[in-house]
Protein backbone atom coordinates (compact mmCIF):
# COMPACT_ATOMS: atom_id res chain seq x y z
CA UNK A 1 0.00 0.00 0.00
CA UNK A 2 3.16 2.28 0.49
CA UNK A 3 4.37 1.73 -2.52
CA UNK A 4 0.91 2.41 -4.27
CA UNK A 5 0.50 5.59 -2.24
CA UNK A 6 4.24 6.58 -3.36
CA UNK A 7 4.19 5.60 -7.01
CA UNK A 8 0.27 7.87 -7.24
CA UNK A 9 2.36 10.69 -5.28
CA UNK A 10 5.01 10.75 -7.93
CA UNK A 11 2.95 10.02 -11.02
CA UNK A 12 0.79 14.02 -8.93
CA UNK A 13 3.95 15.49 -9.48
CA UNK A 14 4.83 14.22 -12.90
CA UNK A 15 1.78 15.60 -14.17
CA UNK A 16 1.92 18.68 -12.17
CA UNK A 17 5.64 19.61 -13.84
CA UNK A 18 4.00 18.23 -17.10
CA UNK A 19 0.87 20.60 -17.10
CA UNK A 20 3.55 23.66 -15.42
CA UNK A 21 6.18 23.18 -18.51
CA UNK A 22 3.13 23.24 -21.30
CA UNK A 23 1.24 26.40 -19.88
CA UNK A 24 4.76 28.34 -19.23
CA UNK A 25 5.43 30.75 -22.22
CA UNK A 26 7.91 32.84 -23.04
CA UNK A 27 8.22 36.87 -23.16
CA UNK A 28 10.74 38.84 -24.41
CA UNK A 29 11.21 42.70 -23.41
CA UNK A 30 12.51 45.77 -24.77
CA UNK A 31 13.15 47.48 -21.57
CA UNK A 32 14.80 51.04 -20.89
CA UNK A 33 18.25 51.08 -19.15
CA UNK A 34 17.46 52.79 -16.63
CA UNK A 35 15.16 50.15 -15.54
CA UNK A 36 17.39 47.37 -15.39
CA UNK A 37 18.21 46.79 -11.85
CA UNK A 38 14.70 46.42 -10.86
CA UNK A 39 13.58 44.58 -13.70
CA UNK A 40 16.12 41.88 -13.24
CA UNK A 41 15.17 41.24 -9.92
CA UNK A 42 11.49 41.38 -11.24
CA UNK A 43 12.20 38.76 -13.75
CA UNK A 44 13.85 36.12 -11.41
CA UNK A 45 10.35 36.84 -8.91
CA UNK A 46 7.70 36.77 -11.84
CA UNK A 47 9.83 33.17 -13.67
CA UNK A 48 9.66 32.04 -10.01
CA UNK A 49 5.81 32.86 -9.46
CA UNK A 50 4.50 31.87 -13.47
CA UNK A 51 6.71 29.60 -14.87
CA UNK A 52 7.01 31.44 -17.30
CA UNK A 53 10.80 33.02 -19.14
CA UNK A 54 11.41 36.15 -19.36
CA UNK A 55 14.05 37.74 -22.02
CA UNK A 56 15.41 41.24 -21.19
CA UNK A 57 17.05 43.17 -23.95
CA UNK A 58 18.12 46.84 -22.51
CA UNK A 59 19.44 50.25 -24.05
CA UNK A 60 17.76 53.72 -24.98
CA UNK A 61 13.93 54.38 -25.02
CA UNK A 62 14.67 56.30 -28.23
CA UNK A 63 16.97 53.17 -29.98
CA UNK A 64 14.50 50.13 -28.57
CA UNK A 65 11.13 52.28 -30.17
CA UNK A 66 13.08 52.10 -33.92
CA UNK A 67 14.23 48.64 -32.92
CA UNK A 68 10.31 47.80 -32.32
CA UNK A 69 9.78 50.09 -35.38
CA UNK A 70 11.91 47.86 -37.56
CA UNK A 71 10.48 44.59 -36.66
CA UNK A 72 12.71 43.53 -33.45
CA UNK A 73 10.64 40.43 -32.16
CA UNK A 74 9.96 42.17 -29.12
CA UNK A 75 6.66 40.98 -26.81
CA UNK A 76 6.41 43.92 -24.21
CA UNK A 77 8.21 47.46 -23.97
CA UNK A 78 8.92 49.06 -21.07
CA UNK A 79 10.07 52.89 -21.83
CA UNK A 80 11.44 55.57 -19.70
CA UNK A 81 8.56 58.15 -21.22
CA UNK A 82 4.97 58.29 -22.25
CA UNK A 83 6.00 59.97 -25.75
CA UNK A 84 6.91 56.42 -27.19
CA UNK A 85 4.21 54.47 -26.28
CA UNK A 86 1.42 56.96 -27.08
CA UNK A 87 3.02 57.29 -30.32
CA UNK A 88 2.94 53.34 -30.98
CA UNK A 89 -0.67 53.27 -29.65
CA UNK A 90 -1.39 56.27 -32.51
CA UNK A 91 0.48 53.81 -34.61
CA UNK A 92 -1.81 50.97 -33.99
CA UNK A 93 1.54 48.47 -32.96
CA UNK A 94 -0.18 47.59 -29.46
CA UNK A 95 -2.87 45.70 -28.33
CA UNK A 96 -5.13 48.40 -27.06
CA UNK A 97 -5.65 49.26 -23.73
CA UNK A 98 -2.47 48.00 -22.79
CA UNK A 99 -0.34 51.11 -22.34
CA UNK A 100 -0.08 51.91 -18.78
CA UNK A 101 2.30 53.69 -16.47
CA UNK A 102 4.61 51.52 -14.34
CA UNK A 103 6.88 53.78 -12.30
CA UNK A 104 8.38 57.43 -12.19
CA UNK A 105 11.64 57.87 -12.17
CA UNK A 106 13.67 60.02 -10.31
CA UNK A 107 17.22 61.58 -11.30
CA UNK A 108 20.29 61.91 -9.30
CA UNK A 109 23.27 64.21 -9.60
CA UNK A 110 26.05 61.08 -8.42
CA UNK A 111 29.92 60.98 -8.56
CA UNK A 112 32.02 57.78 -8.01
CA UNK A 113 33.98 59.49 -5.00
CA UNK A 114 33.16 59.81 -1.53
CA UNK A 115 32.08 63.16 -0.06
CA UNK A 116 32.07 64.83 -4.00
CA UNK A 117 28.42 65.23 -3.94
CA UNK A 118 26.83 66.97 -1.67
CA UNK A 119 23.93 68.80 -3.22
CA UNK A 120 23.56 71.34 -6.06
CA UNK A 121 26.62 73.44 -5.21
CA UNK A 122 28.33 71.03 -6.66
CA UNK A 123 27.37 72.21 -9.83
CA UNK A 124 29.26 75.57 -9.36
CA UNK A 125 32.87 74.07 -8.70
CA UNK A 126 35.52 74.82 -11.19
CA UNK A 127 37.68 71.66 -10.12
CA UNK A 128 36.44 68.99 -12.98
CA UNK A 129 36.46 68.46 -16.60
CA UNK A 130 33.12 66.47 -17.32
CA UNK A 131 29.99 66.29 -16.43
CA UNK A 132 28.00 63.55 -17.85
CA UNK A 133 24.56 63.36 -19.24
CA UNK A 134 22.71 60.77 -21.22
CA UNK A 135 21.62 61.78 -24.64
CA UNK A 136 18.86 64.07 -24.79
CA UNK A 137 17.87 63.11 -28.32
CA UNK A 138 17.22 58.99 -26.74
CA UNK A 139 16.96 58.99 -23.27
CA UNK A 140 14.20 61.18 -21.39
CA UNK A 141 16.82 60.88 -18.26
CA UNK A 142 18.91 63.36 -20.71
CA UNK A 143 15.96 65.76 -21.06
CA UNK A 144 15.53 65.48 -17.32
CA UNK A 145 18.95 66.20 -16.81
CA UNK A 146 18.98 69.57 -19.14
CA UNK A 147 15.59 71.01 -17.52
CA UNK A 148 17.41 70.43 -13.94
CA UNK A 149 20.63 72.37 -15.43
CA UNK A 150 18.71 75.11 -16.71
CA UNK A 151 16.09 75.21 -13.77
CA UNK A 152 19.04 76.25 -11.68
CA UNK A 153 20.72 78.36 -13.85
CA UNK A 154 24.02 76.68 -14.74
CA UNK A 155 23.31 74.88 -18.01
CA UNK A 156 25.01 77.81 -20.10
CA UNK A 157 28.45 78.03 -17.63
CA UNK A 158 28.50 73.79 -18.31
CA UNK A 159 27.64 72.75 -21.48
CA UNK A 160 31.41 72.92 -22.89
CA UNK A 161 32.06 70.40 -20.16
CA UNK A 162 29.09 67.95 -21.00
CA UNK A 163 29.48 64.54 -22.45
CA UNK A 164 26.92 62.46 -23.33
CA UNK A 165 25.82 58.87 -23.41
CA UNK A 166 23.78 57.00 -25.70
CA UNK A 167 21.93 56.06 -23.26
CA UNK A 168 21.64 55.66 -19.02
CA UNK A 169 23.95 53.00 -18.37
CA UNK A 170 26.83 54.30 -20.84
CA UNK A 171 26.36 57.02 -18.51
CA UNK A 172 26.94 56.06 -15.54
CA UNK A 173 29.96 54.01 -17.21
CA UNK A 174 31.42 57.15 -17.57
CA UNK A 175 31.24 58.59 -14.29
CA UNK A 176 32.30 55.32 -12.37
CA UNK A 177 35.20 54.65 -14.34
CA UNK A 178 35.84 58.23 -13.50
CA UNK A 179 36.02 59.62 -16.98
CA UNK A 180 33.60 61.99 -16.17
CA UNK A 181 33.74 63.37 -12.14
CA UNK A 182 30.44 63.25 -12.04
CA UNK A 183 26.66 63.73 -14.19
CA UNK A 184 22.64 63.22 -13.71
CA UNK A 185 21.91 59.42 -13.59
CA UNK A 186 18.69 57.57 -12.73
CA UNK A 187 18.25 57.10 -8.77
CA UNK A 188 18.10 53.45 -9.25
CA UNK A 189 21.36 53.01 -10.77
CA UNK A 190 22.91 53.98 -7.59
CA UNK A 191 20.11 54.06 -4.94
CA UNK A 192 18.70 51.07 -2.99
CA UNK A 193 16.78 50.65 0.09
CA UNK A 194 16.79 54.48 0.85
CA UNK A 195 20.91 55.30 0.59
CA UNK A 196 23.88 55.41 -1.97
CA UNK A 197 25.44 52.25 -2.86
CA UNK A 198 28.73 54.20 -3.37
CA UNK A 199 30.05 57.07 -4.06
CA UNK A 200 27.96 60.56 -2.83
CA UNK A 201 25.07 62.02 -4.40
CA UNK A 202 21.62 63.93 -4.37
CA UNK A 203 18.37 63.43 -4.93
CA UNK A 204 17.49 65.69 -7.63
CA UNK A 205 14.39 67.12 -6.51
CA UNK A 206 11.07 66.29 -8.90
CA UNK A 207 10.33 69.75 -8.98
CA UNK A 208 13.12 70.91 -11.43
CA UNK A 209 12.48 68.78 -14.19
CA UNK A 210 9.19 67.03 -15.96
CA UNK A 211 7.87 63.92 -14.06
CA UNK A 212 9.83 60.83 -15.43
CA UNK A 213 6.20 58.83 -16.06
CA UNK A 214 7.79 55.40 -17.40
CA UNK A 215 4.91 53.53 -19.58
CA UNK A 216 4.77 50.19 -21.04
CA UNK A 217 2.78 48.13 -23.99
CA UNK A 218 2.37 45.10 -24.73
CA UNK A 219 2.94 45.07 -28.95
CA UNK A 220 0.62 43.96 -31.30
CA UNK A 221 2.29 40.48 -32.44
CA UNK A 222 2.00 39.79 -28.59
CA UNK A 223 -1.52 40.14 -28.63
CA UNK A 224 -2.76 36.70 -28.33
CA UNK A 225 0.45 35.70 -25.67
CA UNK A 226 -0.59 34.54 -22.26
CA UNK A 227 2.51 34.92 -20.97
CA UNK A 228 2.72 38.71 -22.24
CA UNK A 229 -0.50 39.87 -20.06
CA UNK A 230 0.68 37.80 -17.35
CA UNK A 231 3.80 40.16 -17.17
CA UNK A 232 2.32 43.21 -17.25
CA UNK A 233 -0.75 41.66 -14.24
CA UNK A 234 2.65 41.21 -12.93
CA UNK A 235 4.05 44.29 -13.13
CA UNK A 236 0.93 46.36 -11.45
CA UNK A 237 0.61 43.61 -8.12
CA UNK A 238 2.10 44.51 -4.92
CA UNK A 239 5.65 42.53 -4.94
CA UNK A 240 6.63 44.18 -8.34
CA UNK A 241 5.60 47.39 -6.91
CA UNK A 242 8.05 47.12 -3.46
CA UNK A 243 10.86 46.02 -5.70
CA UNK A 244 9.68 49.28 -7.74
CA UNK A 245 9.98 51.56 -5.01
CA UNK A 246 13.20 50.16 -3.32
CA UNK A 247 15.10 51.28 -6.20
CA UNK A 248 13.96 55.10 -5.66
CA UNK A 249 11.28 54.79 -8.14
CA UNK A 250 8.03 56.08 -7.40
CA UNK A 251 4.84 55.00 -8.72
Amino acid sequence: MKFFRFLRLCIALIMTCYAISVSAGEVRAAVAANFTAPMNQIAANFEKATGHRLILSFGSTGKLYAQVKNGAPFDVFFAADVKRPEKLESEQDIVPGSRFTYAIGQLALWSAKPDYVTGKAVLQRKDFKHIAIASPKLAPYGVAAVEVMQSLNVYDDLAAKLVQGQNIAQTHQFISSGNATLGFVALSQVYKNGQFNSGSGWVVPPDLHQPIRQQAVVLRRAADREAAQALMQYMQSKPAYEVIASFGYRY
